[in-house]
């Protein structure tokens, strides 16, 4: 009978893998066509994992917690129906296997005699620590004269944080670049200096969606040039206008006019005026998105943050942005967002000010190059211009901040967009209809 491999779909932007939370069906199992097999989980959602055919479940290839990267097969169904499969179905080894002896049978001598070498001088400092490394690791760590300490300090993209082949190549690679303005120090320090902890302190774990955001924040520091513009805007028209129009927007169709879908359309149909701050860096390449689909920074009740995304919202009126702006964030506060809900962002915008704060500075949704940050509208004296000379008023206002990627987005650029979006928002038609 045919065998089919159920595999893991990509799963969002610059998604690589994600975490099995849990088996819905054990092996034995029958499983229908589209019927869902397994739980999974990234940073940006959890979800589940549906087979195409119906079938019989011949064998589960990894066990719940295991980390597997996108187009891994999953799980071997036995099913009457013809598949249809790009890659030949192969069984992939499943990591309950014991392989020490194959192992052992396959590794010379020697290279287990240099492997334990390398372990040496770095098991106090690993234990201490917590951290693994592979014996490849710390061969290129000990070539390269990286010492434990500096080891500690490379960002591990593997799981559970684990420095990779390629981490650990990377880091050289960019301290060649940078030794002549910044030299690597002759004497490191041996060892990180613990953080004292009192007798009643709680250590508290940090949760799997808590380790991801790190990562992935951590990751656009080191990845992106951050630099932010700050712009003070007068929404008091606005304000007007939406406290005049709300009741009437919320009897026709049944959502409250909150002021993000309002911000939303206007981001939309200035973007296309700056497609710079609608792209992405590919190595040396700049790659102007065609559509723009605005992400949009949803608290969640537990206190984490995810980023639901409208697609082509510059192709939405202010009722249909402010319909999804009601149904994603509804769903993200319930856990039923799905893959598609999360994926191609080109720009993102959070709204710090629901929290109070005057303003922020958020760090950028990689791979996007831009963030915008909305601060809370308060009651202030301004001063305005008349023609019978200046007055002081109370006025409505909000300070906007803008995060981009210094790497293509120069400063005036950057504040352009602040202005153009300040003159649309001053300028309000307090006439309109929605």
């Amino acid at each position: 009978m045919p065998i089919y491999q159920l595999v893991l779909p990509a799963m969002g932007e610059s998604v690589t893998e994600a975490t099995i939370t849990q088996w819905l069906k054990k092996e034995g199992d029958t499983v229908a066509a589209d019927e869902a097999v397994v739980e999974v989980a990234t940073d940006k959602v959890d979800s589940e994992v549906a087979s195409e055919y119906s079938g019989v479940i011949k064998e589960i290839l990894y066990p719940v917690n295991a980390v597997v990267t996108v187009d891994q097969p999953l799980v071997l169904i036995e099913t009457d129906t013809e598949v249809k499969q790009e890659a030949p179905v192969s069984k992939t080894p499943n990591p309950k296997e014991d392989l020490s002896k194959h192992n052992e049978l396959e590794i010379p001598e020697k290279y287990v005699q240099q492997a334990q070498e390398l372990v040496a001088p770095l098991t106090e400092h690993s234990a201490e620590n917590k951290q693994f490394y592979s014996p490849l690791v710390k061969n290129i760590a000990k070539q390269e004269q990286i010492s434990e300490a500096e080891l500690a300090t490379i960002l591990g993209t593997g799981k559970d944080g684990r420095v990779t082949k390629s981490d650990i190549l990377t880091y050289v690679k960019k301290s060649a670049t940078q030794s002549i303005a910044m030299p690597k120090p002759v004497t490191p320090i041996s060892n990180p200096t613990p953080i004292p902890r009192g007798v009643e302190d709680a250590v508290v774990p940090m949760t799997r969606m808590e380790q991801m955001i790190s990562e992935h924040m951590t990751r656009s520091l080191q990845t992106a040039a951050h630099v932010q513009s700050f712009i003070e805007i007068d929404v008091t028209k606005l304000w007007n206008w939406r406290e005049r129009v709300k009741q009437d927007f919320l009897n026709q169709h049944g959502v409250k006019l909150t002021f993000t879908p309002i911000f939303l359309q206007l981001i939309a149909q200035i973007l296309p005026e700056f497609p710079l701050l609608n792209s992405t860096v590919d190595g040396t390449n700049i790659i102007k998105k065609k559509d723009i689909n605005l992400g949009m920074a949803t608290a969640l009740p537990d206190g984490n943050l995810i980023v639901p995304v409208i697609k082509r919202a510059n192709s939405l009126n202010l009722v249909g942005l402010a319909l999804k702006v009601h149904e994603l964030a509804s769903n993200a506060r319930k856990n039923s967002l799905n893959p598609d809900d999360v994926r191609e962002g080109t720009y993102t915008v959070t709204n710090v000010g629901m929290f109070g704060s005057l303003t922020g500075t958020p760090i950028i949704n990689q791979p996007q190059v831009a963030i915008l940050a909305l601060g809370a509208i308060r009651k202030v004296p301004a001063v305005l211009e008349t023609e019978h000379g200046d007055v002081i008023a109370v006025r409505q206002q909000m300070v906007v901040s803008h995060s981009y990627d210094h790497r293509i987005v120069n400063g005036a650029m950057g504040g352009m967009f602040l202005l153009r979006l300040k003159e649309r928002i001053e300028n309000w038609d307090t006439k309109q209809t929605f």
